[in-house]
């Protein structure tokens, strides 16, 4: 009782209303140009909703696993990790706070299990080909979507990677393109900052992204942007989502499912099955770890037929020696 009393907080207050009372203290820390958005979303769209009205040394963890259910059952993973983050750092200003012995979130179930017995699909890898067909049934909607789809894939860049592309990053004494910074829309203005992994790399540039990179370079100020949308704007996934139409564009071509993301991993892909050492595709993809590198690389046609080839290749020649 004698704690209680000493508490500026009420101590039977609502979730809604200790978020009100902390601001934007659960918020420390995060990244305010980007991440901070995500999660600020999750809380004002999922948590309070579900959660706000009641009392915080009520909110279990069997309360908490309820929310994630539901959540999870309309929500992508990205989407769902934010609001967790969110709940999860709300709750952990409680602890301080000594509203709440522990923070619930903590304790929920472990989800890394699939929820039925059907077996994962193999992710779909697309070629060269494959990405130069999207690329130009997307320039046939704006020629600044195509020519975004191919930076994406054959620099294996991310989207905000492609927005903050100068004219001068592209050096065509080595044939390589400098990444050194993202640009993409936020918090009511244009970010710019380093790259993921705060380093910057060199790309080499590869024979098909050639004809692309001549044209975005060629009598232009090194200090522009390499490319823009038509709107002089800075183009997201989400923008060139809805611009073209992406799922049923990509189905229309055969890969189905395709995301935008993927592109990159295709690009990290090609440089892996053309035998490039794996410490030089983690160095192409920013990657501080090889352990990071190796979940983005994945095993598609290419690769089984090259693996084939060899084993042919071996077999015959012990066919011969014996």
């Amino acid at each position: 009782m004698r704690t209680s009393s000493n508490r500026t907080i009420d101590p039977l207050i609502t979730l809604n209303g200790y978020t009100r009372s902390i601001g934007d203290r659960f918020l420390r820390g995060v990244d305010p140009t980007s991440t901070a958005a995500g999660y600020r979303a999750g809380l004002r769209l999922r948590v309070l909703p579900a959660l706000g009205d009641t009392r915080l040394r009520d909110i279990t963890t069997g309360r908490v696993d309820r929310a994630i259910d539901s959540w999870e059952t309309t929500h992508s993973r990205s989407t769902l990790k934010n609001t967790i983050a969110a709940l999860t750092r709300v709750l952990d200003e409680a602890v301080r706070d000594d509203l709440i012995p522990r923070n619930p979130v903590r304790d929920r179930a472990d989800r890394r299990y699939r929820p039925n017995t059907e077996l994962p699909h193999a992710k779909l890898i697309p070629t060269p080909d494959d990405v130069a067909r999207i690329a130009a049934a997307c320039a046939d909607i704006r020629r600044s979507y195509g020519d975004h789809v191919m930076l994406s894939a054959f620099l294996a860049a991310r989207s905000s990677e492609v927005g903050g592309l100068l004219v001068g990053d592209v050096d065509w004494a080595s044939k390589v393109v400098t990444i050194e910074r993202q640009c993409f829309p936020g918090a009511g203005r244009l970010n710019i900052k380093p790259p993921k992994g705060r380093r910057a790399r060199r790309v080499p540039i590869i024979e098909p992204l050639e004809p692309v990179l001549r044209r975005l370079t060629t009598r232009r100020s090194r200090n522009l942007p390499l490319l823009r949308g038509p709107r002089g704007g800075v183009i997201t996934t989400a923008a060139l989502r809805d611009a073209t139409g992406w799922d049923e564009l990509v189905a229309s071509l055969g890969l189905r499912g395709l995301r935008r993301h993927d592109l990159r991993h295709a690009g990290a892909t090609w440089f892996a099955n053309a035998g490039v050492p794996i410490h030089v595709v983690s160095h192409i993809l920013g990657h501080a770890s090889v352990e990071t590198t190796r979940a983005y690389l994945h095993t598609d046609d290419t690769a089984l037929q090259n693996a084939a080839a060899r084993m042919n290749e071996h077999l015959r020649e012990a066919a011969m020696s014996s």
